[in-house]
């Protein structure tokens, strides 16, 4: 039995069984501590890049030569600035992951239980929502609507937002986080250490 990613359906064993269902030994899994990752790991900041210096016409140089100096000098402003972008939206994307994962840990440990085979799932639900924001973020800070090289053109950043929100919502499926997934999710048992599986 497989879930929405094709993790095991572990809900069964972690939130009770109130079908009374004969549960596979492949669908248990015991419950684990959920150490909070090292996020400057998980997300390595890239280093910071020098500003290109204007450049500024020397007296004996030729309008040409000082164009093409004017050329890559905007050619390498422009790299700088995607660079500083890069360092600016990592450094947001760990506070905010960091974040989540202290909104959302505790309630997943306390209500659905989670195992050792989900850690990695609920680190990458956290960047995922970062990421998201960030992307966010950045539209509205340039717009829907950018100049491109042809003109006037979607913001790139709308689709890069549409696949982190598609992304997030196979998270929430699959861990219960919203109103609707959470109806399939029965709760955790309270108590009951006669009926824990790995007794």
């Amino acid at each position: 039995m497989s879930g929405p990613v094709g993790r095991p359906a572990l809900a069964i064993v972690r939130e009770g069984n109130p079908g009374h269902r004969p549960i596979p030994e492949s669908a248990t899994v015991p419950p684990a501590e959920f150490p909070e990752p090292d996020w400057s790991k998980e997300l390595p900041e890239s280093k910071a890049p020098r500003k290109p210096k204007e450049p500024i016409r020397d007296e004996d140089e030729s309008i040409e030569h000082f164009i093409q100096r004017e050329y890559r000098y905007e050619k390498q402003l422009t790299d700088y600035e995607l660079r500083r972008q890069a360092i600016n939206g990592t450094r947001f994307v760990k506070r905010r992951a960091a974040a989540e994962w202290a909104r959302v840990v505790p309630v997943l440990l306390q209500s659905i239980g989670l195992g050792s085979p989900d850690y990695s799932v609920v680190v990458d639900m956290c960047i995922c929502v970062a990421r998201l924001e960030w992307c966010e973020h950045e539209l509205s800070r340039e717009g829907l609507i950018v100049m491109g090289q042809r003109g006037p053109c979607k913001n790139p950043m709308t689709t890069v937002a549409g696949q982190y929100r598609t992304q997030l919502k196979t998270y929430i499926r699959e861990l219960g986080l919203s109103p609707s997934a959470r109806t399939g999710l029965p709760s955790r048992p309270d108590g009951g250490e006669d009926d824990d599986p790995f007794d």
